[in-house]
């Protein structure tokens, strides 16, 4: 049974991005994230990519970004840390015909985010529990999907879960979250499995700045 994304929103603790890609291979992902291709270390840990020696920021220049890499159900996924460059270089990582789901996960504000493209295009992005407020080339792609997951009315232009607290019937953020990333997961068919955020082990590359990779 897949793992799905969906629990992705219970991870309060870890404010990393997640980018998927269909259609190359991990490192090939990590490639067009700025990875020198032969720059892999050996497989390491959620802690250990932490424990790196990285600057986030730096003035006047880039800060250092790192990704661990992997795939699961016929996608590549890149776990991004530091600086990192997954929503930077959304047309890059998805030409060639390539499909890129990028992921920010944050709490209630600001709300964490799905961004989506393909062959060189940003085609959709949005807030989660802010689906009413589309951006991209094509913005309304995924709305049949919102709608068919009851995030949206039938009109497409308005949330069924008030985003007001006071409103009896407002959710806490994370039931409207693991709402609309049931609707990414099964509209792309995306998962990823808890293991490898933690414990387990996968290849990291540099992607920006000059990390010390030396585990």
């Amino acid at each position: 049974m897949s793992d799905g994304i969906q629990w992705l929103v219970g991870l309060e603790d870890w404010m990393s991005s997640v980018v998927f890609a269909r259609g190359i291979s991990a490192q090939e992902l990590a490639v067009r994230m700025g990875a020198d291709p032969d720059g892999a270390t050996e497989p390491i840990t959620d802690e250990q990519a932490w424990g790196l020696d990285m600057e986030g920021y730096r003035p006047g220049t880039e800060g250092d970004g790192v990704v661990r890499v992997g795939e699961c159900d016929g996608w590549s996924f890149a776990l991004e840390y530091g600086d990192s460059t997954g929503g930077d270089r959304l047309e890059e990582i998805s030409r060639d015909g390539v499909e890129v789901v990028h992921y920010v996960p944050m709490q209630a504000h600001p709300p964490a985010t799905v961004e989506y493209a393909r062959d060189g295009v940003h085609l959709c992005s949005f807030g989660l529990h802010e689906e009413d407020q589309r951006y991209g080339e094509e913005p309304d792609l995924l709305v049949p999907d919102l709608i068919a997951g009851k995030v949206l009315s039938p009109d497409g232009q308005t949330l069924l879960s008030p985003q007001d607290p006071a409103d009896e019937n407002y959710e806490d953020y994370r039931t409207t979250y693991r709402r609309t990333l049931a609707v990414v997961e099964r509209r792309f068919g995306l998962s990823l499995p808890p293991s490898c955020l933690k414990e387990g082990r996968l290849p990291a590359y540099a992607v920006g700045g000059t990390p010390n990779m030396k585990i």
